[in-house]
Formats: structure tokens, sequence, C-alpha cells
């Protein structure tokens, strides 16, 4: 199957294939594309394998989306596929919706993406929009469904996803209010809290190299 070759391939670059669908004739933009598969990091090991490539060592900016544009670009051109990507723009192609229609991804108690496998750690580094239509797995329940405790709603000191919001500006305050904040140097804490994400493998050091990204952005 197309779907097992493309999987096995980009997992020998790190990637997995977090989920896919079928656009149809009205999804701006994916008009002639039989299936888009979403492209995410595989774990564990990910990082690991990363930080040993030159977009890492060459001391220039964004290291991780010009990896991505890189790998992403490579496997489209093996697949004859057009490679998308959640950092160009604008306009920025609708990763959320696409994750949605994937039937992989849900809204979690937080309204963040909770995957199936990947948690609130989940990530897309990119897309391969395929001209044909590919089987794909099925679809998979939100994990949220089956976890009674829901400790990311409990997670975050300052309660920045109340009301269904993420409040962007008390995140911050709060991470920078002090030196070594376990946010920064581990990763946002009702992330870390989804049981899903605990046993998705996933690197600390990943987790504090997006965190400084997003502080260093934020107003």
């Amino acid at each position: 199957m197309m779907y097992d070759l493309i999987a096995r391939t980009a997992a020998e670059r790190h990637l997995d294939i977090l989920g896919g669908f079928h656009p149809s004739p009205q999804d701006h933009g994916l008009q002639g594309i039989g299936t888009l598969l979403l492209l995410g990091p595989k774990e564990p090991g990910y990082w690991r394998y990363f930080t040993r490539d030159r977009e890492f060592r060459d001391g220039e900016p964004n290291p991780v989306d010009r990896w991505s544009a890189r790998v992403v670009t490579g496997l489209a051109a093996a697949f004859n596929a057009q490679p998308l990507f959640p950092f160009t723009g604008p306009p920025y192609q609708p990763f959320f919706d696409w994750a949605l229609r994937s039937g992989r991804c849900h809204r979690s108690p937080i309204n963040l993406l909770v995957h199936d496998t990947a948690g609130l750690f989940v990530s897309f580094r990119g897309a391969l929009a395929l001209p044909q239509v590919l089987d794909l797995p099925a679809a998979a329940p939100s994990p949220c469904a089956t976890c009674a405790a829901k400790p990311c709603l409990e997670a975050c000191p300052v309660d920045a996803f109340a009301g269904g919001q993420y409040d962007v500006p008390a995140c911050t305050a709060e991470i920078r209010s002090r030196q070594a904040h376990p946010c920064a140097i581990r990763g946002c804490a009702a992330r870390r809290a989804c049981p899903v994400s605990g046993g998705h493998g996933r690197a600390e050091a990943q987790s504090a190299f997006h965190m400084k990204v997003f502080l260093d952005n934020a107003p």
C-alpha cells in the first residue's frame, strides 16, 4: 500500500503520519487533491535525530522550520505530492481544521488539539497533498472521552485556559516571573498533565526549545 510506504519512508526521517483525510471539491486550495496526510515528529527519538542535522547546528534562525521544509519537500518529491506547511504565510494553512478533519485529533477540555497517540504534545511539521485517494486508518475517539480526571484543566498555575480561551499574557507573565520556571524548562504544565502526552516520549529539551521560541515572539 502506498500509505504504508509513505509511513515507512517518513519514519526513516523521524516523522509520523498523524492523520489524514480526503478533501472535498469545496476545500479551498485543495482542489484536485485526493488525500492530505499530516506529518509530525515521530516519538520517541525525533529530537535526538533533529539535533544531529545541519539546520540545528548551523546557528541560523528557525532551524525546525527550515529542517521541516527540506525534509517534507523531499518526501513530497519522492511521492509526487505537494508539500504544505503550517509556518508559511500569511495566509496560513488551516492545520487546526485539517487535524480535526482527520478524525485522530479532537478538541481537548482546554480547547487545544489532543491526538490519539501524541496527546496534547501533538504538533505538525508539514503535510503531503497527494493526487490519489489512499486508504486511511480508521478515525480514533478522543482520549478525553475516557479521561475522568482531566488533569489538564487543573495543571496551569494561572488558569490560562479558563473559559475556553488561551490567555497568552497571563501565561507569559507567569513564566517570565521567575528563573527556571518549570513550564520554561519542561514545557507547558497543561500539556504535560495529559496522560496520553506522558506516554508520547517527547524530550524535555524539545519542549524547552519550543517554549523559548514562543516566549521570544510573544508580546
